[in-house]
């Protein structure tokens, strides 16, 4: 893709992210990219492989579904309110719809009598089950060799001074492949840039709930410590990853256990912790090369705020 289309786009994505709970006006998101509005729709659907109201309508249900998991004290028509809903009727059925599932269903899987095929499976090709959502479901399915309370016992509060970073999108959200992909290039990038593969600090922005958004639709950015001075030319991004204090779980196993992991970090240590989650991605630390050691070892980073 042209770098000024790219960079367009992305500053699109950025808005909408910032308003996802207003009225966004179609013509306002056109403005933005500085396309014309009749051409701009057009050049949104063939990036991002869905209509700009697609995108929107996507983006609110699964900022909401968290919302609704991690937040379980918050009532529902709260939940809707927030989001962008008039009513908990017409949040309840845009979840329907999408999902398969309602919201009181998702938050209680226990309750589930019958399901659909929302447009999650259909459009996106994404089979959804609430049960995935909770750590006592994964943990007795996944890994049965791992009780969720000595995994929540590494949890550790770590003060981050903020670090200059060079960034790099996955153009294909977490797909293996294109994280893969996305992390040969800023290496290299990295190693050219005087900065050896044995010296660097490396951690990944992942923005998106695997288990509610679609894996290639999910949002990861991988990032390099650099030196203030390092110079940064696209493709690449210099951003910085923001001082503060952060809730860090050690974790060392299979990818597939990543999943557990995190949903565990949110839903069992959070809730007693005295803190939320601030606004900022969770954050992944490499310790190691997992497709050289068969296995991932790294820190989840999650930047905190009081209560």
């Amino acid at each position: 893709m042209d770098k000024k289309y790219k960079a367009r786009i992305e500053r699109v994505l950025a808005y909408i992210e910032e308003r996802l709970p207003e009225k966004l006006l179609l013509s306002e998101v056109a403005a933005v990219s500085h396309f014309s509005e009749y051409h701009f729709h057009r050049i949104f659907t063939a990036v991002l492989g869905e209509t700009v109201n697609d995108y929107i309508a996507r983006r609110r249900l699964e900022r909401a579904i968290n919302r609704l998991i991690f937040k379980p004290d918050i009532p529902i028509t709260q939940i809707a309110l927030d989001h962008g809903y008039s009513s908990s009727a017409n949040f309840s059925k845009a979840v329907s719809l999408h999902f398969g599932f309602s919201p009181s269903e998702i938050r209680n899987p226990a309750k589930i009598k019958n399901s659909k095929i929302g447009k999650l499976q259909s459009k996106y090709g994404k089979v959804f089950n609430p049960f995935d959502l909770y750590p006592d479901a994964i943990t007795a399915e996944v890994i049965k060799s791992k009780p969720q309370k000595d995994v929540i016992m590494n949890v550790e509060i770590k003060e981050l001074a903020g670090m200059p970073v060079s960034t790099l999108v996955s153009e294909g959200g977490y797909t293996p492949e294109s994280i893969y992909a996305t992390w040969d290039r800023l290496i290299g990038w990295a190693e050219n840039s005087g900065i050896a593969a044995s010296k660097q600090t490396r951690f990944a922005l992942a923005y998106d709930n695997p288990t509610v958004t679609p894996i290639d639709k999910c949002r990861y950015t991988a990032a390099i410590v650099i030196p203030e001075s390092v110079p940064v030319a696209e493709p690449f991004v210099k951003s910085e990853i923001p001082a503060g204090k952060y809730a860090v779980l050690y974790f060392k196993g299979t990818p597939e256990e990543t999943l557990q992991a995190q949903l565990g970090l949110y839903a069992e240590w959070f809730p007693d912790s005295g803190f939320e989650p601030d606004n900022y991605p969770m954050m992944e630390h490499y310790l190691n090369d997992a497709r050289v050691d068969g296995y991932v070892e790294m820190e989840i980073y999650v930047k905190l705020k009081p209560l």
